[in-house]
């Protein structure tokens, strides 16, 4: 064995108290049960680290731990018990707005952005009228001769000029009180 060597007031172990190879001498190598590479285990999980740092090594090496986990039964319900769930909401009550925080959650949009649409006034209103109702699909125009309580073209178009004039007032932020008059009279 070593002899300790008294020197300056410190104790040291002489060079021949290490054992043979050096410090280094008793890390051992497992070999990688993904890999079958060889590798060195971490010290404190020398005799249960069974897959090597490699990231898909230790992928695969998680998966196995979580399937032998799931198939105790114990475990099998573990996250879908009453009491599980109710510590769940509980935690979700306390930090309101958790995952809102979160860089996927603000890359989500609900809605596009669009900036706000010109409303332009036609000057002929028999043609924008046609050209409005052409683009419009039959929903729209079934709805209309359901408000209108009218299958008749003519009373369609009435229906949806007023109904356009209106839409346009709103949007535009006045309001027209004059009374409406049909493109014929």
């Amino acid at each position: 064995m070593g002899v300790w060597v008294l020197s300056g007031g410190r104790a040291r172990v002489s060079e021949d108290a290490l054992p043979a190879g050096g410090a280094m001498r008793s890390q051992r190598t497992t070999k990688c049960l993904c890999c079958a590479e060889l590798f060195v285990a971490d010290v404190r999980n020398r005799g249960r680290q069974k897959y090597c740092p490699k990231p898909a090594c230790r992928a695969v090496g998680k998966a196995v731990r979580q399937r032998r986990w799931l198939a105790k039964p114990e475990n099998r319900n573990y996250f879908r018990e009453a009491d599980h769930a109710a510590r769940v909401r509980e935690w979700q009550h306390a930090h309101p707005g958790y995952w809102r925080n979160t860089t996927r959650y603000r890359r989500r949009t609900l809605q596009d952005a669009h900036p706000a649409q010109v409303i332009e006034r036609p000057t002929d209103n028999a043609a924008a009228l046609q050209d409005a109702l052409r683009l419009q699909g039959p929903v729209l125009i079934g709805l209309i001769a359901h408000l209108s309580d009218s299958t008749l073209q003519e009373d369609i178009a009435q229906t949806s000029r007023r109904l356009l004039q209106l839409g346009q007032d709103i949007l535009s932020g006045g309001r027209s009180d004059a009374p409406q008059t049909s493109a014929t009279a």
